[in-house]
């Protein structure tokens, strides 16, 4: 039996806590307490509560993982090095993204930014390394193609849905890479539709996905999954003062992806319709007092050509007068180079469009039989 402390002893023992207190005060290192009786050695260990079946909705985002992670790949993107002291080049990991099996014939979808640059890139799918080879890229629509060979039981495609029917507010699921941590399941739902963002070429991207999924450096180039596992978007940027997940991501859509795929897969590039021109830059057509795409070069034998349009031109005393300004196509208000673009995007090569520019402070109307655009 253990006897109470003497009168002295207890006097003893309170001063000890006291500077013990006092020290831990200052900022101490935390150590064990003599001063009360922390340690139980029939402490009995705590019995697990048993739970019930998972909820129906964690059941199917569970059984989404399940049937949809095997599909998604980690890439890694390869660069060029020279050793200092042999010279040897050697290719080296300088980065990674996410990508996914777009069919059973090895193509896999990424984003054109995860490989720009790269002198190669490996494709990871359930622990085994591929080497890739670029198909091609769609550079104005952050999409590019990649193909590499692996058995048929590691090439598992996932569903392809359609974005032109979605919904704000309805689920949807994030599978990528963030940070490089691989197979990463994220959730959020569809914050709005018809967002614009901008390429790595400038041009804007239409009818992008926002989602509050958290999808972060090392996502880009995943896919952005609907309730039913189908991919409706590839994803592609964040808005963030950090770089870091604040709330705001977006998505490339996947009607926009399954029309570009097809087209890098059939011919190893996007056959891009166009005039053949070039145009000037916004500011400087602001700067005259003027709002529409100027024309500043005409490419010789083009669609532009063909059909009257002018550029940047010397009059008669060898001085500068300025290109047609297009300032509607097909009856639809042409306000910037942007609203060019966006109207060219869903024509093709042999499409005919009624194009209204000002030549010198006068309406112009021609008829314009589009182009397939080289590269």
């Amino acid at each position: 039996m253990v006897r109470p402390p003497t009168s002295k002893a207890a006097l003893i023992l309170a001063a000890v806590c006291s500077v013990a207190a006092g020290a831990f005060a200052a900022g101490a290192v935390l150590t064990p307490s003599l001063c009360a009786p922390l340690l139980n050695p029939q402490a009995p260990a705590r019995a697990i509560t048993p739970r019930g079946d998972l909820g129906a909705d964690e059941r199917s985002m569970v059984e989404l993982f399940r049937a949809s992670s095997p599909s998604v790949a980690f890439i890694t993107r390869l660069a060029v090095r020279r050793s200092p002291w042999s010279l040897n080049a050697t290719e080296i990991p300088e980065g990674t993204g996410t990508g996914f099996v777009w069919s059973d014939q090895g193509y896999v979808v990424t984003n054109y930014h995860v490989i720009q640059d790269a002198s190669g890139a490996v494709v990871t799918l359930e622990q085994e390394n591929y080497e890739a080879e670029l198909v091609g890229v769609a550079k104005d629509k952050d999409i590019a193609v990649l193909k590499i060979q692996a058995p048929p039981e590691k090439l598992k495609p996932l569903p392809l849905g359609s974005s032109s029917d979605l919904q704000v507010g309805q689920k949807v699921f994030v599978i990528g890479n963030p940070f490089g941590l691989d197979k990463t399941l994220t959730t959020g739902v569809v914050s709005a539709i018809g967002r614009e963002i901008r390429a790595v070429t400038g041009r804007l991207i239409q009818g992008v996905i926002q989602t509050d999924a958290a999808i972060n450096p090392g996502n880009s180039g995943g896919p952005l999954l609907d309730s039913a596992g189908r991919v409706i978007g590839v994803t592609t940027a964040i808005v963030s003062p950090s770089g870091a997940y604040a709330g705001v991501g977006f998505a490339v859509p996947a009607d926009t992806v399954a029309n570009v795929v097809t087209q890098i897969i059939r011919h190893g590039r996007v056959i891009r319709p166009g005039f053949g021109v070039v145009l000037a830059e916004d500011g400087f057509v602001r700067s005259r007092g003027l709002k529409g795409a100027m024309i500043q070069e005409v490419g010789e034998g083009s669609a532009a050509e063909r059909a009257g349009l002018r550029g940047f031109m010397r009059d008669s005393r060898g001085r500068w007068t300025l290109g047609d300004v297009i300032v509607e196509i097909e009856g639809r208000p042409v306000d910037s180079t942007d609203d060019f673009y966006k109207l060219l995007d869903d024509r093709k090569p042999g499409d005919r469009l009624r194009v209204t520019a000002l030549r010198g402070g006068k309406r112009v109307d021609a008829t314009v039989t589009l182009q397939e655009l080289p590269g």
